[in-house]
């Protein structure tokens, strides 16, 4: 699923730590009883690829194995607080959860995962050496080991109307630097009526505006917080990447901006009311989409830069096996299956190959059946996830992984926080340097808790 924007689910973690995160909810067939002998939970994110695993468990992994799956499926703020109650709780009720590569850390540090390295060594059929490696990286915590296997991953990339494009006689370079985005931005800007130069989220929330902001932070050289986590939210970087920021997408941006999020950037593009959109890889399946008026007209390049060599975001739903689950071993057998090649084949096949959930193994990009479903934007997409570095993403050390966040439990807070202060910039109610002032406010009392651990 898109980054998107999460509300408060893992401030609610720290709590429940301490004393013991787009759909309607639904539930599987066998609800959650206690798991035993044959039978596992599953708690998951109710975004369609989930969805179209629930259905396709039955029939394929049970009947294989004979292990029945009860799965109990949420919105994503609703799973997040549900898994973070079990697992830090390790009540056990969930054998497997979605989780993302936020959670990984801390959850592997408070000792809440059951490490698969050991299932990976014996497993030579899973083929772990197929995922991509920022995937696996991000995925390991910084004990070496290895806490979850993903279903799907995204990175971000820059979307375009080609037809626009030549209309008007432009060309966008293959790897575009963001003053060249902030130009042809300029140029597209009422090329056809009502049509804006680009789309870039404004929309409170530390997975909405946060994200992609973060990425040009991190591109034009600056960090939340140094290695010694000395907050810098109001250094020349950070000021000059937000201040570029807000002020493209005021002057060449979606109308009502600072209320806009994913969703109604990718129904802009959609609709043709913007020639260009910089977001998630997994946008393109919505745009590539065969009842989609944009499809075919659609190009895609590589995140913009400045002074990196790349700068797309890293993001994957994986799935967790909970330290106190009672059937480690048939969970694997569950993990190993919903992650496996096996299962994009069996997706691509009942499914449709543009269906897959892609993003996560090298094997999908060499694909012929997925590269003719997914021409578009396949080998787009697998360049942005392979060329980011979760750990080094921008032009200095940074005390944690993560590229479009910082990987800490208070980020939750924290970026949303800041992300209201930025959209209040955004829709001209202060300035970016007052936003920033504040929000250096904020990030200081964090970067401090961590600096006297």
């Amino acid at each position: 699923m898109p980054i998107q924007g999460r509300k408060n689910g893992i401030s609610s973690l720290i709590a429940v730590a301490a004393t013991g995160a787009l759909l309607a909810a639904c539930s599987g067939a066998g609800g959650t009883g206690p798991s035993g002998g044959d039978t596992l939970n599953v708690l998951m994110v109710n975004n369609p690829q989930m969805v179209e695993l629930q259905k396709l468990t039955a029939e394929h992994f049970t009947k294989k194995t004979g292990i029945k799956v009860n799965f109990t499926v949420l919105p994503e703020n609703d799973v997040r607080d549900k898994i973070s109650q079990d697992f830090s709780n390790q009540a056990g009720q969930y054998d497997v959860a979605t989780i993302s590569n936020f959670e990984v850390p801390f959850y592997a540090k408070n000792q809440w995962l059951h490490q698969l390295d050991d299932y990976v060594a014996d497993d030579k059929a899973f083929g772990q050496n197929d995922i991509l490696k920022p995937i696996q990286q991000s995925l390991t915590a910084e004990d070496g080991k290895l806490y979850a296997q993903p279903f799907y991953g995204e990175s971000s990339f820059l979307m375009y109307r080609k037809d626009v494009f030549a209309e008007n006689g432009l060309k966008m370079p293959e790897k575009p630097t963001w003053r060249q985005v902030a130009d042809l931005a300029a140029k597209v800007d009422g090329a056809r009526p009502g049509m804006k130069g680009i789309c870039l989220r404004g929309l409170p929330g530390w997975g909405e505006v946060i994200a992609p902001l973060t990425t040009v932070v991190n591109t034009m050289g600056g960090t939340w917080f140094t290695k010694d986590w000395q907050a810098k939210l109001t250094s020349p970087e950070f000021t000059k990447a937000t201040k570029f920021y807000v002020d493209l997408v005021r002057k060449h941006g979606e109308a009502g901006a600072a209320q806009a999020g994913y969703a109604e950037c990718l129904n802009n593009v959609t609709q043709g009311k913007t020639a260009m959109w910089y977001d998630a890889t997994a946008a393109a399946g919505s745009l590539e989409a065969a009842k989609s008026p944009v499809k075919g007209k659609i190009g895609y390049v590589q995140a913009p830069v400045e002074k990196t060599e790349s700068s797309g975001w890293l993001y994957t739903w994986a799935w967790g096996l909970q330290k106190a689950s009672k059937n480690p071993d048939k969970a694997w057998k569950f993990i190993s299956w919903a992650s496996s090649k096996e299962y994009e084949e069996l997706v691509g096949k009942e499914l449709g190959w543009a269906n897959v959930p892609g993003g996560k193994r090298a094997s999908t990009y060499s694909n012929p059946e997925y590269k003719k479903a997914a021409a578009a934007f396949e080998a787009v997409t697998q360049q942005a996830i392979s060329s980011v570095d979760p750990r080094d993403p921008g032009t200095q050390p940074r005390p944690t992984i993560g590229i479009q966040f910082v990987d800490i439990p208070e980020f939750t807070d924290l970026g949303t926080k800041v992300s209201q202060e930025i959209s209040a910039a955004i829709a001209g109610k202060q300035s970016v340097e007052t936003a920033l002032k504040k929000s250096q406010a904020l990030a200081e009392k964090v970067g401090k808790e961590y600096q006297n651990r």
